[in-house]
């Protein structure tokens, strides 16, 4: 019996399943392009296996498929679940499919449902979950297994969409901020190379500053700020331009697109 298995190793099935891995438990990986499977094998010693595999001997069977794919995907591991005799945990990462779906989907077994964002690839991801029918020791197993992926967190369901928004999604919002960054140092006359370099070392090193320091952004945006200094006149543009109404803006749009999937 392997400790976890993955039915999807895209970009986030993969990464799990690194961090599975990583963690040094034994992982069965599949996937319909060979080449994903077979990567994880040669870097983390994942074993290649089918869907049908996966579900038969995995301890923690990860769903590493779209919502649109949920149902197919569970139609065909729904009757190997039904003949095991032994206890095992379904992992969904499908967005806005509530943990409640997942179990119906898969015949009535324990389900984790998680919200993880591809920070994780490098260790420092957010992993949201919440469970239905799970055990306190299959809870603790599970994050053992995702420890590697970064900071584990379980949240109410009611919640997880709203959270999600930030962490799942933001990693693009904040890409997108870097970029507008990069191209404004560029029109300043930096090099490219200096510039990408710079922005994302800027906002790397304010996150894990605010992290450790514990402050607000906004108490440490005014000490950056000095009377009729430079940075003043660049929050009054950003200001001008609305950008904090139009990320809450973005954040609630993403939200609601993912309440939206519930209904797919």
């Amino acid at each position: 019996m392997f400790e976890a298995g993955f039915i999807g190793c895209g970009n986030m099935g993969g990464t799990l399943a690194a961090a599975a891995a990583k963690s040094g438990a034994s992982v069965l990986a599949a996937d319909r392009a060979a080449e994903k499977t077979e990567r994880l094998a040669r870097e983390y010693g994942a074993v290649p296996a089918d869907a049908k595999r996966v579900a038969a001997e995995s301890g923690m069977i990860f769903l590493g498929v779209k919502p649109q794919g949920l149902r197919e995907t569970a139609e065909e591991i729904r009757p190997v679940l039904a003949e095991r005799k032994d206890r095992f945990v379904v992992v969904s990462m499908a967005a806005g499919v509530t943990a409640a779906t997942v179990k119906a989907l898969t015949g009535g077994a324990p389900v984790i449902r998680i919200m993880p964002n591809l920070p994780a690839s490098v260790g420092k991801g957010v992993i949201l979950y919440c469970a239905d029918g799970v055990t306190e020791r299959e809870e603790a197993a599970f994050a053992a297994l995702m420890s590697p992926a970064g900071m584990i967190e379980k949240i109410p369901e009611q919640k997880i969409d709203a959270a999600s928004a930030v962490t799942g999604c933001g990693p693009a919002f904040v890409c997108m901020f870097a970029e507008a960054l990069t191209d404004g140092a560029v029109r300043c006359g930096l090099t490219r190379a200096q510039a990408r370099e710079f922005a994302l070392r800027t906002v790397a090193g304010t996150a894990d500053y605010l992290l450790e320091s514990g402050k607000d952004p906004a108490v440490l945006r005014a000490e950056v700020c000095s009377p009729a200094g430079s940075t003043i006149e660049g929050v009054a543009a950003l200001e001008q331009g609305a950008l904090r109404a139009v990320v809450m803006d973005a954040v609630d749009a993403s939200y609601r697109r993912t309440k939206e999937l519930q209904n797919i």
